[in-house]
């Protein structure tokens, strides 16, 4: 059993449109490998920072990430064995010599566990349908809608509201 420790660069799309782990910036692994019968056994924590939108606002939403890690590298024996016996191996990832691939495991476990909907806030009042303000900075904000089915009532009242001035 080894303990790894590592800050790595975030890969290229590690999140989806709304957000994600920019490429780049720094994600902690704090890994455990362990050697069992299949391969190597590997368990841990993902550690880093998610910058996307609100799907409300659209300001920033900033989010730590940490999500937990558990992955089995088949020795490459192993693998051909099982593939042999007609064991389905979509799920299976395999070593590469004495190297492992955590990128698509990281993948895996870091973009389902990013808000599929994320908020600046959870009570985010969003934006106006009509004019697109803000509604946090102004609680009140309101617009006269009128329901186009009385504009003509409306306009007849403007007439008699001119007959009265008169």
């Amino acid at each position: 059993m080894r303990r790894v420790q590592r800050t790595v660069p975030a890969p290229e799309d590690l999140g989806t449109d709304m957000i994600g782990i920019p490429a780049g910036t720094e994600v902690e692994l704090e890994l455990r490998l362990e050697s069992v019968m299949e391969g190597v056994l590997v368990t841990g924590h993902i550690r880093g920072r998610a910058v996307g939108e609100c799907v409300r606002c659209l300001d920033e939403v900033v989010d730590d990430v940490d999500v937990p890690l558990t992955e089995l590298y088949a020795y490459s024996e192993r693998a051909r064995a099982a593939e042999a016996e007609g064991d389905d191996l979509e799920d299976v990832r395999e070593l590469d010599g004495d190297l492992i691939d955590i990128e698509p495991a990281l993948r895996d476990a870091v973009v389902p566990a990013l808000p599929f909907r994320p908020l600046c806030r959870p009570d985010c009042p969003g934006l106006c349908s009509e004019c697109g303000a803000h509604l946090a900075d102004d609680p009140d904000h309101s617009h006269e809608i009128l329901d186009p089915r009385w504009a003509a009532l409306n306009r007849l009242q403007g007439t008699l509201d001119e007959t009265k001035e008169s």
